[in-house]
């Protein structure tokens, strides 16, 4: 496959060169199109000996090739990463005042851009409305990573993995969904999936976490993708890869992830929660290891509550009922909204009473209810789960399903559809 790489002036410049190093592995033919500003950050040195092609920014090389066209149009597939503000604005106003903006103009294939900037430049009223342009003209436009950006501050705007934008930027040059997708109960729907669990740092070495795998929420995704959804994929530590075919977002912690919701929540349709989310995370952490003390003594660990990211997600959308979406500025939030809940029971109540429990105060449409404990659910291939609706009463039998965690996920999407449609206004 022959794949333009548009590499733009921020620091994550450098980290393209993994990602061109993938696509060559694969097998592909890549050209590197870097603007001026990236090769203060990686030379063209660095682009051509990795790509084995000759590397230029300027429509005046090589004019004989006509390279401003050419390019464009024999790709099968550009991607510009990091794609930064500036990068955005420019492609969605048409401009073409260097090689990669001319070669975008005329690109008869694919287009991916993964974004790189700091989190007020990414969620600035601008850059938002340069990407729902590009998205509404077909380009794929990924969400940006939440984590530790240039200098001291945190946030989204982190250029995603190479390995994710490799993976997205194969899934868009793959073959268009097969008929089944196409029709399916859930196509022209965007939904949001977190999975896996967060992890709250204590040290450098040591964090808090839990024993999710993240295999549900992997084949929530990949039921919502084959029901014909958009899916919004939102990785917290997961014990395999994210599927292929999602937007994926990366996260570590409950806050990290919280903001990525709070990003990827407007404009879709539904909202799955199917992360294990820490209730709480220490008070402070140590930018060094922390040691044992020669005098014997223990450190205190203080901890303090995490948000409620579902609660908060249901309370962002009553707060917008009754307005449109001119008078918020905002997209429209989840129609639908799907808690996860992993309970135990005790001699207060059994599971069943804690979920019920649950599902009331975090007021959202549907709960998925998990009984945890040694060798179950956590990790393991098959589960059960009972789901819960606010609609039932006291004497409901609630729904039960059981199997492996493939299955089950494809009984849940085949639920949350039905949900779906009943949710949303006639139209």
């Amino acid at each position: 496959m022959r794949i333009v790489l548009g590499v733009g002036g921020g620091i994550a410049a450098y980290k393209s060169a993994s990602l061109l190093r993938l696509f060559t592995e694969a097998g592909h033919n890549v050209s590197v199109i870097p603007t001026e500003a990236s090769t203060k950050f990686v030379g063209a040195a660095t682009w051509e000996a990795l790509s084995g092609n000759r590397v230029s920014g300027s429509v005046f090389d090589e004019v004989e090739k006509v390279n401003h066209v050419r390019l464009g149009h024999e790709a099968d597939l550009i991607v510009v990463a990091p794609a930064t503000a500036d990068l955005l604005a420019r492609a969605a106003s048409g401009q073409a005042n260097d090689l990669l903006t001319n070669t975008l103009l005329m690109a008869r294939g694919p287009v991916l851009f993964a974004p790189a900037m700091h989190t007020e430049m990414w969620s600035h009223p601008a850059t938002r409305a340069n990407v729902d342009t590009l998205r509404s003209r077909g380009v794929l436009v990924m969400e940006p990573g939440v984590g530790r950006l240039t200098g001291t501050d945190s946030g989204a705007g982190r250029l995603p993995d190479p390995k994710d934008i490799f993976a997205a930027a194969m899934a868009a040059a793959a073959p268009p969904q097969d008929q089944a997708a196409l029709s399916g109960p859930l196509h022209g729907k965007t939904v949001t999936v977190t999975a896996g669990g967060t992890r709250e740092p204590l040290d450098p070495v040591r964090f808090l976490g839990n024993r999710s795998s993240g295999k549900q929420g992997a084949a929530l995704a990949r039921a919502a993708l084959d029901a014909g959804a958009q899916v919004r994929f939102i990785a917290a530590h997961m014990d395999i890869p994210a599927p292929e075919g999602v937007e994926l977002t990366r996260v570590e912690t409950a806050l990290e992830l919280r903001e990525a919701v709070h990003a990827a929540a407007p404009g879709s349709d539904v909202l799955i929660m199917a992360a294990a989310v820490a209730d709480f995370r220490p008070d402070t952490h140590s930018d060094t290891k922390i040691k044992k003390r020669d005098d014997g003594t223990d450190p205190v660990i203080t901890l303090v509550r995490n948000p409620d990211i579902l609660a908060e997600a249901v309370q962002r959308r009553t707060a917008a009922a009754g307005s449109t979406a001119a008078e918020t500025g905002h997209k429209p939030l989840p129609a639908l909204i799907v808690g996860f809940a992993a309970e135990t029971g005790d001699g207060d109540a059994d599971v069943l009473d804690y979920g019920r429990q649950k599902l009331k105060r975090k007021g959202c449409d549907l709960l998925v209810l998990n009984r945890v404990g040694s060798s179950l659910v956590f990790g393991q291939d098959s589960t059960e789960v009972t789901l819960l609706s606010p609609r039932d009463s006291a004497d409901t039998v609630p729904l039960t399903f059981t199997g492996s965690k493939t299955e089950v996920a494809r009984r849940i999407i085949a639920r949350v559809a039905q949900e779906l449609e009943a949710a949303l206004p006639v139209r």
